[in-house]
């Protein structure tokens, strides 16, 4: 079934490639890629087989969204945000479930979810701040209850897909306690309303717009039907989190590599030494990043959570993002400044490849966890500002 979900990915790639151009110039969104994407049945790549998903693994999501980012890399990180949403969903095993206190009717409810994204739907992340990023304790969202259910009221930014998904994935504080963070899967609709602000360098066309939220959501729409799991799940799945966009930063910085050869071979400069030794160069390093985003997600399915597995995670997002933008702004060099034109392929690479490290967790977080580690302190803790 996943071997269908690599090959669709495959077979996509090209049309994404197509209109990425326009897309990227007009920071629009690729409606017709999410068409493509559901047709295939991508939306349901992280349901269980159970809900009429394709069950994939963790490993199994990274080789699809490197595959569907050498296409576009924005189609690829607004995908990335589903599958992360997805994915935390169905990895809440009956043991999980029990240890956090998950009730019944709660999974009833997630599971209703994941079988209408085995059907189309898509679900978009709103958690990012202005003020705040992604650090969960620093919202200023707050939910209180409210008619059976619960009222949300607050802004978002960076909100990939705004306008466009099924849902978003809402983290919230507690208006009675702001030390408990709570997430929502919030229905678009009434309630929502999107402001047009992402106009950015690069990962023009993934419509990350500020959202915001007066709404009263029914009860089942609370995560976990247990308030304060936010803070938790970030620890014991920090894949989603943390290294999720790493496979499709590899999957851009091998489409400039791509598209660098294309270039250079039809301008006649394949034989220039300095340029094949840079063209050797990115190969490695985006082969290398990729070995390591493998060894990671490989060990995420198998050891979820595990000391070791983490500091593979963080290794990941660290090395698909500075090698991302290291391989797109070598190739630019290499293939000279005709491609530094707008609209050439490279160029807009080079501007979505320099995204990667500022994603969250950045570089520089990343560089700093594993720091810790290396010294043999504890990198969740050790710190004078809280990373989630």
């Amino acid at each position: 079934m996943t071997q269908h979900a690599l090959q669709a990915a495959r077979r996509l790639a090209p049309r994404l490639a197509a209109r990425a151009a326009e897309h990227d110039r007009d920071g629009s969104f690729p409606s017709e890629d999410f068409r493509d994407l559901r047709e295939a049945g991508l939306f349901g790549l992280m349901v269980p087989t159970a809900l009429g998903g394709m069950g994939a693994t963790f490993a199994e999501y990274a080789a699809v969204a490197t595959e569907l980012a050498r296409g576009n890399g924005a189609t690829a990180l607004v995908f990335n945000m589903h599958a992360s949403v997805t994915g935390a969903l169905g990895a809440v095993t009956e043991e999980l479930a029990e240890a956090l206190g998950v009730p019944d009717e709660a999974l009833a409810a997630r599971d209703r979810l994941l079988a209408a994204a085995a059907q189309g739907a898509w679900y978009a992340v709103a958690m990012s701040e202005r003020g705040a990023g992604a650090r969960l304790s620093q919202l200023s969202t707050v939910y209180e209850p409210a008619d059976g259910g619960w009222h949300l009221k607050g802004s978002k930014t960076f909100c990939s897909g705004a306008g466009h998904a099924d849902g978003y994935l809402v983290a919230a504080r507690s208006a009675a306690d702001p030390s408990v963070v709570s997430q929502f899967l919030v229905p678009a609709g009434e309630g929502l309303t999107v402001e047009p602000t992402w106009d950015s360098l690069g990962m023009r066309a993934t419509s990350s717009h500020d959202l915001h939220l007066d709404v009263t959501v029914p009860a089942d729409r609370l995560l976990g039907g247990v308030e304060g799991l936010a803070l938790v799940v970030a620890q014991l799945m920090p894949h989603w989190l943390v290294a999720s966009y790493a496979a499709v930063y590899v999957g851009v910085a091998r489409a400039a590599v791509d598209a660098a050869a294309e270039h250079l071979n039809a301008r006649n400069l394949a034989g220039l030494p300095a340029v094949r030794s840079r063209l050797g160069r990115a190969d490695a390093a985006v082969a290398a990043a990729q070995l390591v985003v493998a060894e990671a997600a490989r060990r995420v399915d198998e050891a979820p959570g595990d000391a070791e597995t983490n500091r593979w995670v963080w290794r990941a997002k660290l090395l698909a993002g500075t090698t991302a933008a290291d391989v797109a702004a070598s190739m630019l060099e290499a293939a000279g400044t005709s491609a530094t034109r707008r609209g050439h392929p490279l160029e807009r690479l080079y501007r979505d490849a320099r995204c990667g490290s500022l994603h969250p967790a950045t570089s520089d977080v990343c560089a700093d966890w594993l720091g810790i580690a290396a010294l043999g302190g504890d990198p969740d803790r050790d710190t004078t500002v809280p990373r989630w």
